[in-house]
């Protein structure tokens, strides 16, 4: 699967990028047919502690899941948007076998 990344106001260091390709990989267990994934993370320049934005897109065949999360830290976000991809993946799966 390919991984693009992007940030936005400011550079990931490598260590983030490694620690989301790894739990994107993660999905191919639950939806094998995954062309590709684009992530965009921002920061958002306001006094709030949640201010880190994590935007994921996957492109599956007819399809396109989008999911996006705000939390404290990019790691915490990422986690949750695989956690709600892993759902969709899961129901998208459900709908091609129903088929």
């Amino acid at each position: 699967m390919k991984i693009n990344v992007q940030s936005v106001n400011f550079n990931a260091d490598a260590s983030l990028i490694d620690f989301i390709e790894k739990k994107l990989n993660s999905l191919d267990k639950y939806y094998d047919k995954i062309v590709d994934t684009e992530v965009f993370l921002k920061v958002q320049q306001t006094s709030d502690k949640e201010n880190k934005f994590v935007d994921i897109k996957l492109n599956i065949p007819g399809n396109e899941l989008v999911v996006k999360k705000q939390s404290k830290t990019f790691e915490e976000g990422v986690m949750l948007a695989v956690d709600s991809l892993k759902i969709k993946l899961t129901k998208e799966k459900e709908k091609i076998r129903i088929k």
